[in-house]
């Protein structure tokens, strides 16, 4: 068994023993090809929980480069296809990683608010541009996903994966990336809305 499904493994334990968590959506993902999946992010659980629930996809996702300094640590994230981002800059070998991953056919998850939003999960904070950026730069299929809940013991956490979005008019017409990821945004803030 691979590290990652041996992670994900312990982890999908974890959660389901802490909370109840429902997945929907996970029709909506690819089986195969280039994948750009868009959360919102209201915990640092969040991408574990996501990882582990979406079962078809092996997901690559960046972390802060503070985390690539903890002896050990550094080389377990490493092997789970975590890569260093510097944060508040534009990181140029992030995002060099990022294409990358994406025109190699592989999957990335991406938190288009960039850090957690901590005012409640069913509000979305400013948006940076880089998902929009790689909406428009590469061929992805670009998934909205939405985690909504409370990540306290025995309490509902609920994950969404919407329609893939079609991104091939904004492509064409060469959108900004800040358009793109506005476009995003709404796909993300629906599935929550849908939820109520």
């Amino acid at each position: 068994m691979k590290l990652y499904s041996f992670g994900q493994w312990v982890a999908r334990n974890y959660f389901n023993t802490l909370y109840r968590i429902s997945v929907t959506g996970e029709e909506h993902i690819p089986d195969n090809g280039s994948l750009l999946v868009c959360s919102n992010h209201i915990s640092n659980l969040d991408p574990p929980l996501i990882a582990s629930f979406l079962r078809k996809r092996e997901l690559s996702f960046m972390a802060k480069e503070e985390l690539f300094k903890v002896p050990g640590f550094n080389r377990l994230i490493t092997s789970l296809n975590a890569f260093p981002i510097k944060r508040g800059k534009g990181d140029r070998q992030a995002i060099r990683k990022s294409v990358e991953v994406l025109n190699e056919g592989r999957a990335l998850l991406m938190f288009p608010e960039g850090n957690r939003n901590k005012s409640d999960d069913r509000s979305l904070g400013t948006a940076q541009t880089g998902a929009g950026y790689f909406a428009l730069r590469t061929q992805a299929q670009v998934v909205p996903c939405a985690v909504i809940g409370n990540y306290k013991f025995g309490h509902e956490v609920r994950l969404k994966f919407g329609p893939t979005i079609d991104f091939s008019n904004m492509r064409e017409q060469k959108a900004k990336p800040k358009e793109a990821v506005q476009v995003i945004m709404e796909h993300i803030q629906l599935l929550i809305t849908q939820t109520e």
